[in-house]
């Protein structure tokens, strides 16, 4: 090979990883776009979803949330009904983590090259939603036929893992589809902010309801109260979140329409796993997660722990949530005023998530001390206030980091032609899940360091020993602290805002009109320009 021909080649490479596709709004011939410059300009302010649009997708939201929340409690499921040994319950999960990276991958490749005439995502939500809640709830009905048996009984072990294995398949199966469904919906950025504002009011609800009748039902068995064993109460919740979420799923992937155009045949996957290269907002959010990807708290409900034995129970839980929950709900209506205060979303992210970490650092600081003294209302009202504050900013902080993640991948439309939503994320799952074995050695080194004892029933100050605890309030409130400060870093050099984040999306509008008239690819956007031209003649 002549010294040409090898730097031809090495130019060819440069130019496929990190140059702009020929296809994409950067380098298609702008005489083309700017006929189309219009409809591009309404799309991008007009918004174009139906009441029932944006009711079911909140649905969904609830649904998914009920699952969410008894999710948090699997753990404790696996460990104190189940009984099996957290050393098994963490080789488990670590091995399922591992095959979750070809499950990701393969689903990636499927999702981003299907193409049909009910859409993208739907079919794959309303195929996947049924097998995966139906797993969840095989999954929590376990102990009731395989009883209280030795924590090292192989029927138990095989059974979690081949429920875990059929869980996760589906979950990638419907999840990635579903994830992506509202960037399939809308180019409006406003339509898109009032759905994450619906999906945070019902999507917090449903999560509170678990944690409001969970909480509870624990202590008052734990205490003698009540008789009702607690394979009945995972059996209850868990078929009440997979009834619910296997209609609220499909009923949002048959409602909901699919606008956005996407290119009609998809780049190969050996060139969209390198686009993360040339999207240096994802680039960046991806080293930062990657360098704290192997940080644990230890995998346990700290939470519970803290509820249960900390503060004493349900009535003073009640009271140290109490603000946190009011202030939440109060938060979401105040999106709008803090899209004004912030003028962007990545302001409001960094000043928002700042806030936050602050408040989580100060219950630390003053935390310890108190526990020190067994002063337990002490710690009840320090939870509250702090806890309290950061409720003001929930919902926003969750809204405005959402949209700020469909604005990075919009970006990734943008420089490249394509929307590999599916594959897109593969390069770096590949390379984060080689950080398991350490985040699973640090889970079970945290668990022997806090002395935390499981054999003892959840019952107030149990432990009997305050540096106990003090380490249970360090690994439910600052453990997190240190990965949320790198992860926060890049938004601090992200600057698609302004005038520069409303041309690309100009340019993104013109060109999905563009293939639209060209290649008559999707019927929902033709309609929507159709609208777009009949509001520009009256």
């Amino acid at each position: 090979m002549s010294e040409n021909e090898r730097k031809g080649q090495q130019k060819k490479l440069t130019e496929v990883i990190f140059q702009a596709e020929d296809n994409s709004a950067q380098r298609i011939d702008q005489s083309r776009l700017s006929r189309y410059s219009r409809i591009a300009i309404r799309m991008f302010h007009t918004p174009v979803l139906s009441v029932k649009e944006m009711v079911f997708p909140g649905v969904g939201e609830f649904a998914t949330s009920l699952l969410t929340a008894l999710e948090q409690y699997r753990k404790l499921y696996f460990l104190t009904v189940l009984h099996i040994d957290i050393v098994y319950v963490t080789w488990i999960e670590m091995l399922i983590g591992i095959y979750d990276v070809l499950n990701n991958v393969l689903m990636g490749i499927a999702y981003d090259h299907s193409r049909t005439r009910w859409g993208k995502a739907r079919p794959f939500v309303v195929a996947g939603a049924i097998p995966y809640y139906m797993s969840t709830m095989i999954l929590y009905s376990g102990a009731l036929f395989l009883g209280h048996t030795a924590n090292n009984d192989p029927r138990k072990i095989i059974f979690v893992f081949a429920m875990l294995f059929i869980q996760e398949t589906f979950s990638t199966i419907y999840g990635i589809p579903r994830g992506n469904m509202l960037t399939l919906q809308t180019a409006n950025p406003d339509d898109r902010i009032k759905v994450g504002l619906i999906q945070q009011y019902v999507g917090f609800t449903a999560s509170q309801a678990v944690f409001a009748f969970l909480v509870p039902l624990l202590e008052l068995i734990n205490k003698g109260y009540l008789s009702i064993p607690m394979p009945y109460v995972y059996l209850f919740f868990s078929f009440t979140a997979g009834l619910t979420g296997m209609f609220g799923n499909m009923a949002m992937a048959i409602k909901c329409k699919e606008r956005i155009l996407l290119q009609p045949k998809p780049a190969p996957v050996t060139k969209t796993i390198f686009y993360i290269l040339k999207n240096k907002y994802a680039l960046r959010n991806f080293l930062a997660g990657f360098s704290v990807s192997w940080w644990s708290n230890g995998g346990y409900k700290w939470d519970v722990v803290t509820q249960q034995e900390i503060f004493g129970g349900t009535i003073p839980t009640f009271f140290a949530y109490l603000p946190n929950n009011v202030f939440t709900y109060l938060s979401i209506s105040l999106i709008p005023k803090f899209q004004k205060i912030f003028k962007n979303n990545r302001n409001g992210v960094i000043i928002l998530r700042l806030w936050d970490l602050f408040f989580a650092l100060l219950m630390v600081a003053i935390g310890c001390p108190i526990m020190a003294k067994e002063r337990k209302w002490g710690l009840v009202a320090l939870y509250a206030i702090c806890f309290g504050i950061n409720g003001i900013n929930d919902g926003p902080a969750r809204v405005f980091e959402a949209e700020l993640g469909r604005e990075i991948n919009d970006y990734t439309e943008y420089v490249t032609g394509e929307r590999p939503d599916g594959t897109f994320g593969m390069l770096p799952d590949l390379i984060n899940k080689l950080t398991a074995p350490l985040n699973s050695l640090l889970t079970i080194w945290l668990f022997k360091w806090s002395g935390y004892d499981l054999s003892l029933t959840m019952l107030p100050w149990s432990q009997g020993s305050k540096k106990v605890y003090q380490k249970v309030w360090f690994m439910y409130i600052g453990i997190g602290i240190f990965p949320d400060v790198i992860r926060m870093i890049p938004y601090i050099f992200y600057d698609l805002v302004g005038e520069k984040r409303e041309k690309m999306y100009i340019a993104l509008n013109e060109r999905r009109a563009l293939l639209a008239n060209e290649d008559q690819g999707n019927a929902e956007l033709e309609e929507l320009m159709e609208s777009m031209e009949e509001e520009k003649k009256n």
